[in-house]
């Protein structure tokens, strides 16, 4: 226990490295957990659906989780100030554990998602308070140069996520259960290494901060966002003038207006204190974070999608296709937190990033089934690049830009507004997709019914011929079929997915430009070097 004790920092002194690296390792396990589901699942989602014959359903499972990490975010901040950053990390992993545990027994989409939700209670707090904690500990100036630390994290969970995942996936059985089960099974383990180590080593002074918890804020945005995201996936199935569509608006646009009078009412304690949106940084830092998160996310999605249905790779190959991506990320990131670790400057880098990702947003839009791989693997990189440069450097000038009281909520800010944006993205370009790629896959097929070599390939498979002249169309909810199919009859297909995917690229794009015209206007503060326990070190000397 000794070496856990001389590992505890002081209040008010700059810690050492070795003292930052021992917390850095708890941390550094939550982290791993969050980033390597999120690769996981990504890689493997294909086949989830079509095995639980959800292919069109798939948004679900992916916004269930995104809605509950977005809503308890700020909560994880809050509850840290009164309890401490560590028994809310503990919380944080022991409910992401319970919701791995849960997702591996789902038998159908509806359920996955409601086991995904659970997930996302505990994803919530992995990742912002594990900035929030550095934000305690390092400072501004500082801080960048252990982002190498972070990103080397995501880096490798990127890396064996999709491999991991996509091996799972392609597994009909391992150790007596199907296979895409261990996708979410395979967290276990690490959730529980994680919670021995972060239970030994994460030990930080904690001020106790007494708050009001603002439950009816977080029940008025739960009433806003989910009826708003629930229209963006159900809304080409009723229609989106329909009078189910319109009474989700209202609830949704009338949940929204709770939330901002809650907030008011609140005052301090508040779960987003309506003060801190005076703060230039803070509200400009935060929506540029919604918009980054719309734009990454349709990038994200998609992108599994046309490799593992348009190209028909397996979804490990898919995994090791994405490593561009992850390059990008962490080669950009590494040189942002290096130059501005040296300099102090870093407004340049969310202005080129958020452009190359608009760019390679664009030049996916342009991709067919017959784009060479390389190709698309270039224009990946230049997303990963982007991306690299805006994640940590906008979180980095909302933390410098925040009081030492708002450390919390801040930081749990950046990744909430990142994260609506991000659930907000999933639910309209998955929408966009599925609403999208029936029309295109009739239009080919009547476009290539005209043929001599597709009608010859229709006659030498009378079933699927009889299936087309059915009327009933071929269900798209398990496009497995597509890996059997003469190639011929399965081009229209391939095509229409592609043009589908390609309107969701394009429509990421045009949003990336938005976030690049605003991130002009994000002042550029001076970095402190202090830490957040040093600043409230200094806070109580002068007043004392």
């Amino acid at each position: 226990m000794s070496s856990t004790t001389d590992a505890t920092p002081t209040p008010g002194v700059s810690l050492t490295h070795r003292q930052i690296m021992t917390v850095l390792s708890g941390l550094l396990l939550g982290m791993f957990l969050a980033a390597l589901d999120q690769m996981i699942v990504a890689s493997a989602m294909k086949t989830i659906a079509d095995q639980l014959h959800g292919q069109t359903l798939q948004a679900w499972a992916t916004t269930a989780y995104l809605i509950t990490a977005t809503i308890t975010t700020p909560l994880y901040g809050k509850l840290s100030d009164i309890y401490g950053r560590k028994p809310m990390y503990l919380a944080a992993i022991t409910l992401f554990l319970a919701g791995s545990l849960l997702s591996g027994i789902a038998t159908s989409m509806y359920e996955l998602a409601a086991f995904r939700a659970v997930q996302g209670l505990g994803a919530g707090g992995l990742m912002s308070l594990a900035f929030a904690i550095m934000a305690d500990i390092i400072s501004p100036r500082e801080r960048s140069k252990y982002s190498a630390y972070f990103m080397a994290v995501f880096g490798s969970a990127s890396v064996l996520g999709p491999v991991i995942g996509g091996v799972f996936a392609g597994l009909d059985s391992f150790l007596g259960v199907t296979g895409w089960r261990w996708v979410f099974l395979v967290n276990v383990p690490i959730a529980l290494l994680a919670l021995f180590v972060v239970a030994r080593v994460l030990n930080i002074p904690h001020q106790r901060v007494n708050h009001r918890i603002d439950f009816g804020g977080a029940i008025a945005l739960t009433v806003g966002l989910v009826p708003l995201l629930i229209v963006a996936e159900q809304g080409r199935e009723w229609g989106w003038g329909s009078g189910l569509s319109i009474a989700m608006y209202v609830i949704g646009v009338l949940g929204l207006v709770a939330f901002v009078w809650v907030e008011n009412r609140m005052g301090d304690e508040a779960l987003l204190p309506m003060r801190m949106f005076r703060n230039h940084t803070f509200a400009l830092g935060n929506t540029i974070n919604f918009v980054l998160g719309i734009g990454m996310f349709g990038g994200m999605v998609s992108i599994p999608l046309y490799l593992q249905i348009v190209k028909g790779v397996t979804p490990t190959v898919a995994g090791l296709l994405l490593l561009p991506m992850t390059f990008g990320i962490m080669s950009a990131t590494a040189i942002a937190g290096k130059v501005t670790s040296t300099t102090g400057r870093y407004k340049v880098f969310p202005i080129i990033g958020a452009g190359l990702m608009a760019i390679a947003l664009f030049l996916l839009s342009t991709i067919g089934t017959d784009t060479p791989t390389w190709q698309v693997m270039i224009y990946m990189f230049l997303m990963g690049a982007g991306l690299g440069q805006c994640m940590q450097t906008l979180l980095l000038a909302i933390q410098n830009d925040a009081e030492p009281r708002d450390m919390g909520v801040a930081t749990a800010s950046a990744t909430f507004f990142r994260q609506i944006g991000g659930t907000v993205g999933t639910a309209v370009f998955l929408s966009i997709l599925f609403s999208t790629v029936g029309g295109k896959i009739a239009d080919g097929l009547r476009a290539a019914a005209q043929t001599d070599a597709f009608k010859a390939a229709l006659a030498q498979n009378p079933e699927f011929a009889k299936t087309l002249q059915s009327g009933s169309g071929v269900d798209i909810n398990n496009t497995e079929f597509l890996n059997h199919l003469d190639p011929v009859l399965a081009k229209p297909f391939l095509d229409g997915f592609s043009s589908a995917i390609d309107t969701v690229f394009m429509t990421g794009g045009i949003v990336m430009i938005a976030a690049f015209v605003l991130v002009w206007f994000l002042r550029e503060k001076p970095l402190s070097t202090r830490s957040g326990l040093e600043r409230v070190a200094d806070a109580e000397s002068l007043a004392v």
